[in-house]
């Protein structure tokens, strides 16, 4: 029995871990079971990191003889015990890990947790690894004891889960850390079963951690004649070295599951093996949902590193960019020192070479999806295809592979996307560009003046409504051949050419507004996109966009102002009274009010912001006031 070397403090639970408490306690799970494979989870990770520490720090004072992970049951006492001999944890520790959720966005995964139905809630809890908390559901008190390697002094943490836990110092706990959950009374009719009984522990076991690389050991079922003692209950087989006929779907997902905190199955499995130069296995996934971390900076990224079986890392970043942050998985290289570290890693050419190939490989996985599995590809795409997007701008090298397997919303179709494969195959005879419009959502984009031509000509335009779309416009020239053009920028040519008679006409008005608005516009000039609006504002060929301006200020960046272009409708009644107005009255004062207001409504039409909206309303009312 361990020894307390010093006074029990009770401290609380921080006000978000009480609030994860509340829903363990109160289970939103209908499989409890699961308890028991996150504490296996988290007692192989301690064993891995303390295997890993051994090969950094030689003098750890740490044993290593015999790592393994140990079930103790007892049904008198109605205790079932997961203990251990890896890292360990200081008081510290224990403190930051278990007392607190120490992680950015927990209160928005809370609230979301609380808006979510049942089965969307529980998919939710894992992606912020708190499966220790998952004991609550199975126990009503939960006794942790835990020494981390090298220390002399070890840690008791207790707690009922009722809002506050105890603390207190041990003299003599053994290294690593075992988990004491005093088991509720089973309750088969909420799923509680007795989780004291051998058969139920070990089938728990097989489920859902089989593939542990460490030796989970339970009390040996003793027959007649026979001693009493361990046994290993896990094959300890890892998944990535087996052959593909040898792994059932099932345990594919159960290690996924271990891996990356998810509840749900995979939407993907993909596996590699590459010998001569380069000798690695990878096993990878590609989630069925997107993580409520995936724009968070600090989130986890990237996939477990082994080296000959030996766990090297998690997240390893140098082995997937940051556009493919969302896959999860194993990469197990042949050649790599166990000593490496992830500075090393950045520049090892061997990483670089294998971080392409799997690159190349995700990307390939997602186009037969797209070709062969149209519902499964769209599931993909509505979760990560915003951050897949990000590549585009990142990976030059891989442009033309993402905008193969890249969809955009469309004039085409309301409700569903289009790849830029089947945009070309619907092109006009003739038409040189893929044209787009950026903007803040479909409705804007749709209701926007620059669509106008475009719709009455039957010119399909892409609706790009996401914040990176601004930016990989920029980056990217075009597909197969064919460029990307904004309807929102330069002059368009849709077989429409103004007169020189129509300009003549109009030269004059042209000169004097682009006078008159000059603090604004760099130039008015007539419209050949406008059918039925009065104006419209563009950009020149390589003007940034409004939005993107607002961003990089946003981002504190100093940039010129950007005066764009006013286009005139010569069709439109407004335009020609004005023209008249101007032609008879050039001296009226009101006709500058005029030329104020058309610039206006441009503006407010691409979704865009007045410089002094109170004098365009004045200016508005004072208008519709002299009309009545």
């Amino acid at each position: 029995m361990a020894e307390e070397t010093g006074t029990v403090e009770t401290l609380e639970f921080q006000s978000e871990a009480r609030q994860l408490l509340q829903l363990m306690i109160h289970s939103i799970y209908s499989n409890k079971d699961i308890f028991l494979r996150e504490l296996v989870s988290n007692a192989s990770d301690a064993l891995d990191k303390l295997r890993l520490e051994t090969y950094r720090d030689k003098d750890l004072r740490a044993e290593t003889d015999n790592l393994h992970i140990e079930i103790l049951l007892d049904s008198e006492a109605r205790t079932l015990t997961v203990r251990d001999n890896g890292i360990g944890m200081s008081r510290d520790d224990v403190v930051n890990l278990i007392g607190t959720i120490a992680k950015s966005g927990t209160a928005d995964f809370l609230r979301k947790l609380k808006e979510s139905k049942e089965s969307a809630g529980q998919d939710l809890i894992g992606q912020f690894g708190v499966g220790f908390y998952s004991s609550f559901m199975v126990a009503d008190k939960v006794t942790l004891v835990t020494r981390r390697a090298g220390a002399d002094e070890g840690v008791r943490w207790e707690s009922a889960g009722e809002g506050t836990y105890t603390i207190e110092s041990l003299s003599d706990a053994p290294q690593g850390t075992s988990v004491t959950l005093h088991l509720k009374p089973a309750d088969d009719e909420d799923h509680l079963y007795d989780y004291t009984s051998p058969w139920k522990v070990r089938e728990i076991v097989k489920r859902y951690s089989d593939f542990i690389t460490w030796p989970v050991q339970m009390a040996k079922e003793v027959k007649e004649g026979e001693e009493s003692g361990l046994e290993t209950v896990n094959s300890m087989k890892a998944l990535w070295a087996r052959s593909k006929d040898e792994v059932s779907d099932e345990e594919y997902h159960e290690f996924y599951k271990h891996i990356s905190h998810d509840w749900t199955d995979p939407l993907e499995t993909v596996r590699m093996q590459a010998e001569g130069t380069f000798e690695y296995q990878a096993l990878l996934f590609l989630p069925s949902r997107a993580p409520v971390d995936l724009f968070m900076r600090d989130a986890k990224r990237g996939v477990q590193l082994y080296v000959k079986r030996v766990f090297i890392m998690d997240d390893c970043e140098a082995l997937m960019p940051n556009y493919l942050r969302f896959v999860k998985g194993v990469v197990d290289a042949a050649d790599l020192s166990l000593n490496v570290s992830r500075e090393i890693l950045q520049q090892d050419r061997q990483i670089r070479a294998i971080r392409r190939r799997l690159e190349k490989k995700i990307l390939s996985t997602v186009k037969t999806m797209m070709t062969e599995d149209a519902e499964k590809y769209a599931t993909f795409w509505q979760e990560f295809g915003r951050a897949v997007k990000e590549g585009l701008i990142d990976d030059p090298e891989n442009r033309e592979q993402i905008l193969e397997i890249s969809s955009f919303d469309s004039t085409h179709h309301a409700d569903k996307p289009t790849s830029l494969r089947d945009y070309v195959s619907r092109m006009k005879e003739g038409q040189e560009h893929i044209y787009y419009l950026t903007g803040d959502s479909r409705t804007v984009i749709e209701n926007s003046p620059h669509l106008e031509a475009f719709r009455a000509k039957g010119y399909e335009v892409l609706i790009l409504t996401d914040p990176v779309d601004e930016m990989w416009t920029e980056s990217a020239t075009g597909f197969d051949g064919k460029t990307f053009q904004s309807v929102a920028k330069g002059e368009v040519d849709l077989g429409d050419e103004t007169t020189d008679e129509k300009k003549a006409e109009y030269e004059d008005l042209l000169k004097w507004m682009s006078a008159t608005l000059s603090d604004t516009v760099k130039e008015v000039r007539l419209s050949s996109r406008l059918t039925t609006s009065p104006s419209c504002i563009v950009g020149d060929a390589g003007d940034l966009t409004p939005t993107l301006e607002k961003m990089y200020r946003a981002m504190g960046q100093e940039l010129p102002p950007v005066k764009r272009v006013l286009e005139l409708n010569p069709e439109h009644a407004l335009v020609t009274g004005l023209r008249k107005a101007f032609a008879e009255h050039p001296e009226d004062a009101s006709l500058a009010e005029t030329a104020e207001l058309l610039h206006g409504m441009a503006l407010l039409a691409e979704g865009g912001e007045l410089k002094d909206p109170s004098r365009f309303l004045n200016l508005v009312a004072d208008r519709a006031a002299k009309a009545l």
